[in-house]
């Protein structure tokens, strides 16, 4: 079957594509940026790449009329407060789209929720499901709760929560009941229900055999991993105060925070079981799917992360434009030294950040990055996606990775941390020294302020950094 497939890039969608690959199916990947999808060599030949934005009906004309089903796998909450509108009109223009093809099945995974007053993150992706179910085109919806493999929002999520706070000051949703499956059985169903004539134009409810509160959730995790935590539940504690708690201790965004909290506060538990019936299966317990994502983990397998997502991002797809370092108007900082060994001075930059640390003065960056968590920012929670390989549109704590040519000893970033400016930081290694130029665009005069501020910092901060990299030790 030729498969339309949104959402290549994330984490679901990537693994999907994969999967689909291997039941020989041939895809047809719909991302925002070229740039953006890493496929392996091994099977670039089985995937066409097409380049169009879900918000621009125009640009999804490229879409092929020769498509046999299509897998919607793309949402807006990292956009901010106005994703409702923007998932609404997302699914109208792809629908829109769709109905130019011979599309015979749309697959859609949403989340399960119930009731009238649910949050504004369910009632959107509610809202995109009856869009996606209200013409002709047959459809095929699977709803999940927490979904648990590593690199997954709500077990990075939980992760944090976890492994950073022996004692947690929990809100009164730890007591909620969800159903947690593994990606391994999202990824199955995904697979299975693909041209199944008994699952077309039906709704189905997927989870695996544990039905735990989140605070259980958490004790197990804490388990799993040989640690000891407390959980204090405060009933009183709001919404909102839950958000920030959220947004402080884990590398997700307020927006992100505040949709999520809104969604724990009901229970996500399974109560039509009729996948069951058409596609029997037996899911991976809680406690084995988190076995399954820390021996990735220890593997260094994994290779995708929400975290690392542009949809979270302030930075525009087209991540070529941010490797034009503008010349003029900017405050510019260059530092030179000498290395013994390149290939040991490359192998230390393509290292840096993550769980290795930033090298000198390592404690500043930590501080940095907490500033920026109290004003709103990303922070430098977001770590790394593997611990030695660094791709185009990479996160690197509060860094994206814009260009990575890792044989020619040339890494470019750009700053995502919160300032009043824009910020590259760019590394050469070549013909015995590294070139370190870190580069400031300021936004007004409070931007000129904050250079001038900073400087002193700065100058030992970057200069320390680049003498520790061009060091063979």
């Amino acid at each position: 079957m030729r498969i339309l497939l949104t959402g290549a890039n994330g984490y679901i969608g990537s693994q999907l594509l994969a999967a689909l690959i291997h039941h020989k199916h041939e895809i047809v990947a719909l991302v925002r940026s070229l740039k953006r999808l890493y496929i392996p060599e091994e099977i670039k030949d089985k995937v066409k790449v097409i380049e169009g934005d879900l918000l621009d009906r125009e640009s999804l004309d490229k879409i092929p009329r020769d498509i046999d089903a299509a897998y919607y796998l793309v949402h807006s909450m990292g956009r901010g407060y106005n994703f409702y509108v923007d998932e609404e009109k997302a699914a109208l223009n792809f629908y829109d789209a769709l109905k130019n093809t011979r599309c015979q099945q749309l697959i859609y995974l949403g989340g399960i929720s119930r009731g009238i007053h649910i949050s504004m993150h369910m009632r959107s992706r509610k809202n995109v499901e009856r869009i996606l179910c209200g013409g002709e085109i047959p459809y095929t919806i699977l709803s999940a709760a927490i979904i648990i493999g590593s690199g997954s929002a709500s077990f990075e999520i939980i992760r944090d929560l976890v492994e950073k706070l022996p004692v947690m000051i929990a809100p009164k949703w730890v007591e909620s009941r969800c159903q947690p499956i593994s990606i391994r059985d999202v990824i199955f169903y995904l697979t299975r229900i693909l041209g199944n004539k008994s699952c077309m134009n039906v709704k189905f409810e997927i989870g695996g055999p544990d039905q735990l509160t989140y605070g259980e959730i958490l004790k197990n995790f804490a388990r799993a991993r040989g640690l000891k935590r407390l959980i204090i539940p405060i009933p009183f504690l709001s919404p909102r105060l839950s958000s920030y708690w959220l947004f402080f201790v884990t590398a997700t965004n307020f927006s992100l925070a505040k949709a999520l909290v809104e969604s724990l506060k009901k229970d996500a538990v399974c109560i039509d079981n009729t996948i069951d019936t058409i596609i029997p299966h037996k899911c991976l317990s809680y406690m084995e799917s988190l076995g399954k994502a820390f021996s990735k983990i220890e593997q260094h397998a994994v290779f995708t992360s929400w975290k690392g997502a542009l949809v979270l991002s302030r930075l525009n797809p087209d991540l070529m434009q941010y490797a034009r370092i503008p010349k003029y108007g900017c405050h510019k900082l260059r530092c030179i030294y000498s290395y013994s060994d390149r290939k040991r001075a490359i192998e230390k930059l393509w290292t840096i950040g993550g769980d290795n640390g930033w090298y000198f003065m390592n404690f500043a960056w930590k501080i940095r990055g907490l500033f920026d968590r109290m004003i709103g920012g990303i922070g430098i929670r977001r770590g790394r996606i593997h611990p030695r390989i660094l791709n185009h549109g990479d996160i690197l704590d509060f860094w994206r990775v814009i260009l990575s040519k890792k044989d020619d000893g040339h890494l470019l970033l750009y700053g995502e941390m919160k300032m009043p400016g824009e910020v590259w930081l760019e590394y050469r290694i070549d013909k015995g020294v590294i070139k370190q130029t870190t580069v400031f665009r300021a936004k007004g005069i409070l931007g000129r302020i904050y250079w001038y501020l900073f400087y002193p910092i700065h100058i030992v901060l970057f200069r320390g950094l680049c003498k520790s990299i061009a060091q063979d030790k």
